[in-house]
């Protein structure tokens, strides 16, 4: 099968993360890290943003898919690479293979937000629609990669992949070395396998939390029962949070260094959204505050002081961005806004 490559047999090393800093650093952007002084009065913790919804592409997933294509022999760069993704991973593989000079064909819901399909569109991929209720895109991707020979670009189970995200979490704990804990979104779980073993590689005694919808926990549940679990297809507004699975590869990472995983509601996330982008005039997509959110409301220990949060993503659709700034908040979210 074409998904099995020599890229396969990777583990997630710190050694490795180092590699793919020096692999796609004149590619990327080092993005920011900022503060707020209102967040902090807010929620009685400091905290730090890195800001990857100012990453190349709208979001950190650029990192990954960087690092992936970016690691292909020559004979696979001639061939071209296939990925599935409702969004930011579509966009991060179609400009990553665009500036590598190779093919790349992306796997995409039909409803995938419009802004999404357009701008992978517009970086040059071949995009492949499917119904989410009824198709499996990673067997689509599958068949389509071994018909045409292409190799997989995997949103998150891959250990390249992984390295990739990882590196933001390396540029975090080098401008604030003093951390003690480090929370990011989650969904197949790549982003936070990445960052939260560099923390640990970085300074073991970092507390590391993964934050997903309540709506699309599989996260949650398959660490709690301690193994994988599946969910149905989740409602959530968080489109890039609507994993049914963690990653095979991802959730044993997961496992090791995750200290808990907590969920915030589609409201909560509203309203996260709307405090950054109010407060701290910052565009944030809703899969992109899932982290802030959980530290808005709360979810995190209160004997946590300096936390480091991974903005993961800025793309949104200027529709999307309307509804949700007219939306009814409920008292709670009420409060935390005004």
């Amino acid at each position: 099968m074409i998904l099995v490559t020599r890229h396969c047999f990777y583990m997630l090393t710190i050694e490795l993360i180092y590699e793919a800093r020096e692999r796609i650093q004149s590619f990327i952007h080092r993005t920011p890290v900022l503060t707020s002084r209102a967040f902090n009065e807010t929620t009685g913790f400091q905290v730090f943003f890195k800001c990857e919804n100012l990453q190349r592409a709208g979001a950190f997933k650029f990192r990954g898919a960087t690092n992936k294509i970016r690691s292909l022999s020559d004979e696979e760069r001639r061939r071209g690479v296939v990925a599935f993704s409702s969004g930011n991973h579509a966009q991060a593989v179609a400009l990553a293979a665009r500036e590598a000079g190779t093919r790349a064909v992306v796997v995409m819901p039909s409803d995938a937000p419009q802004s999404k399909v357009s701008a992978t569109k517009g970086y040059g991929a071949e995009v492949v629609l499917f119904d989410r209720q009824r198709e499996d895109r990673e067997a689509i991707a599958l068949k389509i990669a071994e018909r045409e020979r292409l190799v997989v670009v995997s949103p998150f189970d891959d250990f390249l992949v992984m390295a990739g995200q990882g590196t933001c979490a390396l540029e975090l704990l080098e401008e604030v070395p003093d951390l003690d804990s480090i929370v990011t979104p989650c969904s197949g779980g790549g982003l936070f396998a990445g960052a939260s073993t560099a923390a640990k590689a970085i300074n073991p005694e970092i507390r590391c939390f993964a934050v997903e919808p309540e709506s699309a926990d599989d996260t949650r549940q398959s660490f709690i029962k301690g193994e994988r679990v599946s969910i149905p297809p989740p409602p959530t507004i968080a489109d890039g949070l609507r994993m049914q699975t963690p990653g095979a590869l991802t959730f044993p990472v997961t496992q090791r260094n995750a200290e808990d995983v907590f969920t915030v509601s589609d409201e909560e996330i509203i309203a996260t959204l709307k405090f950054i982008l109010f407060r701290m005039k910052i565009l944030v997509e809703p899969s992109g505050v899932a982290g802030a959110a959980a530290i808005l409301f709360k979810k995190i220990p209160e004997n946590v002081k300096r936390v480091g949060v991974v903005l993961s993503g800025g793309n949104i659709d200027p529709e999307m961005l309307a509804k949700l700034l007219i939306r009814s908040n409920d008292n709670a979210n009420a409060k935390v806004i005004e």
